[in-house]
């Protein structure tokens, strides 16, 4: 469909009285059989499907709002609002509307009865068959007029008779007017009446109320009147704030007056609905859903007009990038886009996604990064706040912008580094912005918002920037106060600490335990860039030495950074933590604290039992070698005794293992004179002894090898240097104090595939490269552990 009249969006309000957007499409007005009656029906734009089937029924009030908007209630808590992207559209389907229920078009409600039984209606027929009778508009009237706005809001029905009564003849307005005499007589009486009328009509929650109550000539009138609450001993001064305190700042003059009534509206009743109007019990939430909705399509409107007034932005980035803007000025055009960023949360995703892209075209990003390095603090806070807008709308936008940036300019100005540097220094002892540029850096670099099919690169290519450009300025408070030298000749005499961290005051120690919390996601999500630069670094060395600082949340982020690392259970990493050592500021933090329970003691003892229930056993061998004397005392706990059980479990698994290809050196020259001899019976016999027992074909056809190449180097053997048959040099016999001899391994399995492994022994024994290897590789030979 091309006819833009019927073009439209489709809202729904959820549970929090916000407006979803259900999407964007082409509506009209027909016949439905399964509806059984005229219907609004609603197309998707983009694949034509039904984004909205509602039959238009005689007894729903619906609404005309602001000229494009139509809203209804379908259900009690179900409420549906269709914004038109013309006048006219709207026009002539609120025609098509009040068609069907036999209604004027001029009017801007239906007034038939909503959620209502028909006991009920037969008991409110007497009063509602015409339209409530409204005393006259004086003075002496007052205190009738605001009993029967009281008495009305229980009733839906006299709700809607009240509210089309209210808007006939201009009552409202005469009503208004009665407050400035009030007012001048100092009428306090008249004054308490006129606030509980106008609140009342507040919650009759009608659009076109309040499109006469919010006009420039109504609404400071109404504001006054809702300053003299009976409850107070004296009046709140709510105009004097709007009119001499709050001050409309342009930071480019806004030529449209349309927009600019727009804006000064919207910020007036965003004010009475957030200040002067209290919080709406249970009973009442439903009362202003209208206010509420008037809001939110004034605050659309504004940033559509604004986003399509080019002129406008571009003289905005304009000023805000020149060295040339004051201070004063510059602080006033981000606190604008800042407020301007905060009302696009109020569009639909389409139109927020063309707002941000609009934004991008025009250059957001490099001014933020001008922005957020200049030394005002109120400049650097509303950056911040712009760029978490563009961060959490597109993360995608922001990597691809630092990336072309590096062909442009030094790693010292790339805008991730600035942002990182902006996290560093901050200055407040909280760390309030540093906490919220953490959140952010944690949004870029991670690899969950990188998986977009139409960049399959993106991952790999932005990690590998971030590592080589960003993460050393990341890391840089972390290594300059773990450096080995540090505070060395401020160190108490006779002190236990090993390489105190300094400074260690409060705000280093949460700036530290800032950077280990990324560091720790860094593990958890980036594989191969986070355990090269460890490595490289030896980060979790210099980590560690943050186990003696004496703030324990610090402590804990050190110890939670190895826990994170370990729990991957990588080989790499296990013999990067034995190779350093990186066990001993673990346990002497364990033995510092004590008997002392707490979460450092539990957080320690926690990694341990990881590593015995997960049974990583080179961590187990290295820990019971060199550090189970240390922890044999601990028995609260079954932790160690575990990881020794553990241990020794292994171990005598592992001798069990080497015994099978082990045997006493006597016993061995024995079997082998034995098998010899056998071996010369069975040829004087002609046929294998074997064969009683088994036919030829059971066993191995390499079995026959395996004999004639062991007699080979037996007979060679014996010949003590000769050459054997096959005029090859003889191999020399082993040594009978050699613990190892491959030759076991014949006698136990003569006849098993294992015949190839037993030539490798007996041919090339003196250099069991193998078995040596294997031995080297197994920590559990290590003679280290005392008994």
């Amino acid at each position: 469909m091309s006819d833009t009249r019927r073009r439209v969006k489709v809202y729904t309000l959820n549970e929090d009285r916000q407006w979803d957007d259900r999407g964007t499409g082409h509506v009209s007005s027909t016949f439905v059989e399964r509806q059984k009656g005229i219907s609004l029906l609603v197309r998707a734009e983009s694949d034509g499907s039904i984004l909205l089937e509602s039959r238009i029924s005689p007894n729903t009030a619906y609404q005309k709002q602001q000229d494009t908007l139509i809203v209804w209630s379908e259900a009690e808590n179900y409420d549906l609002a269709l914004s038109f992207q013309e006048k006219a559209g709207c026009d002539e389907i609120w025609e098509k509307i009040c068609q069907v229920q036999g209604k004027d078009p001029a009017v801007e409600i239906t007034q038939d009865p909503i959620d209502e039984s028909e006991e009920e209606r037969m008991e409110e027929l007497p009063e509602t068959s015409h339209l409530v009778d409204l005393p006259p508009c004086e003075l002496a009237k007052l205190e009738e007029l605001a009993d029967l706005v009281t008495s009305v809001l229980s009733s839906p029905i006299r709700r809607e008779k009240l509210a089309l009564a209210l808007m006939s003849d201009g009552y409202i307005k005469r009503l208004l007017q009665l407050f400035q005499a009030c007012e001048d007589l100092d009428n306090r009486e008249g004054l308490h009446h006129l606030h509980e009328i106008v609140r009342g009509v507040l919650f009759l929650n009608k659009a076109a109320l309040f499109e006469v109550m919010f006009s420039d000539d109504c609404i400071m009138d109404v504001v006054g009147c809702l300053e003299y609450d009976p409850a107070l001993v004296q009046p709140r001064r709510h105009r004097d704030f709007l009119t001499k305190t709050a001050k409309f700042k342009e930071v480019i003059p806004i030529t449209d007056s349309e927009l600019r009534q727009k804006i000064h509206q919207t910020y007036r009743v965003q004010y009475i609905q957030d200040i002067i109007l209290p919080t709406p019990s249970v009973f009442e939430e439903n009362f202003l859903s209208t206010l509420t909705s008037f809001i939110f399509f004034n605050k659309v409107e504004i940033v559509s007009m604004l986003q399509e007034d080019e002129k406008f932005l571009t003289e905005v980035f304009a000023q805000l990038t020149d060295e040339a803007t004051e201070a004063g000025k510059r602080r006033e055009l981000v606190n604008f886009f800042k407020e301007f960023c905060a009302f696009s949360q109020t569009l639909q995703p389409q139109n927020r996604d063309a707002f941000f892209k609009t934004l991008a075209n025009l250059g957001i990003l490099p001014a933020l990064e001008i922005v957020m390095g200049m030394d005002d603090l109120q400049v650097r806070a509303a950056a911040t706040d712009i760029f978490s807008y563009l961060v959490e709308f597109s993360p995608s936008m922001v990597r691809e912008f630092v990336m072309q940036e590096l062909q442009q300019t030094d790693d010292d100005v790339l805008l991730i580094n600035v942002v990182i540097k902006q996290m560093i220094c901050d200055s407040d002892p909280e760390l309030g912005g540093a906490v919220q540029l953490m959140g952010l850096l944690r949004t870029l670099i991670d690899p969950e918002n990188m998986l977009a099919p139409t960049n399959k690169t993106e991952k790999t290519e932005f990690l590998s920037f971030f590592y080589k450009y960003c993460m050393q300025v990341l890391t840089a408070p972390l290594l300059a106060n773990t450096a080995e030298e540090t505070c060395s000749e401020d160190s108490p005499e006779g002190s236990t600490k090993i390489n105190p961290v300094c400074p260690d005051n409060f705000q280093t120690a949460q700036l530290l335990a800032l950077i280990l919390e990324l560091l720790t996601f860094c593990v958890e999500h980036h594989t191969y860039h986070i355990k090269n630069y460890i490595m490289t670094k030896d980060l979790l060395r210099r980590v560690l030495m943050l186990m003696n600082s004496k703030h324990t949340f610090l402590a804990l982020c050190a110890l939670r950074f190895m826990r994170r690392i370990i729990g991957l259970k990588d080989e790499f990493y296990n013999r990067y933590i034995i190779k350093g050592n990186l066990f001993e500021p673990v346990i002497n933090a364990l033995l510092d604290n004590g008997t002392r329970y707490n979460l450092l003691n539990s957080a320690v003892i926690e990694l341990f039992e990881f590593i015995k229930v997960e049974d990583i056993k080179t961590l187990i061998a290295h820990i019971v070698d060199n550090f189970y004397t240390a922890l044999e005392s601990i028995e609260y706990v079954q932790t160690f005794k575990g990881l020794k059980s553990k241990y020794e479990q292994e171990r005598e698994r592992q001798n069990q293992r080497l015994n099978r290809y082990r045997r006493d050196a006597r016993a061995l020259d024995d079997d082998e004179e034995m098998w010899f001899n056998e071996d010369e019976d069975d040829d004087d016999e002609g046929e294998p002894v074997v064969e009683k027992s088994r036919s030829e074909e059971d066993f191995p056809e390499s079995y026959g090898k395996f004999i004639q190449a062991k007699k080979v180097s037996l007979s060679a053997g014996a010949a003590n240097g000769s050459n054997g048959a096959n005029g090859k040099p003889a191999v020399p016999p082993p040594s009978p104090a050699s613990p190892n001899s491959s030759s076991a391994k014949s006698t136990l399995l003569p006849a098993t595939p294992m015949a190839k492994t037993a030539l490798v022994g007996l041919v090339d024994y003196p250099d069991d490269e193998d078995e040596e290897e294997e031995e080297e590789e197994s920590p559990r030979k290590r003679p280290r552990l005392g008994t």
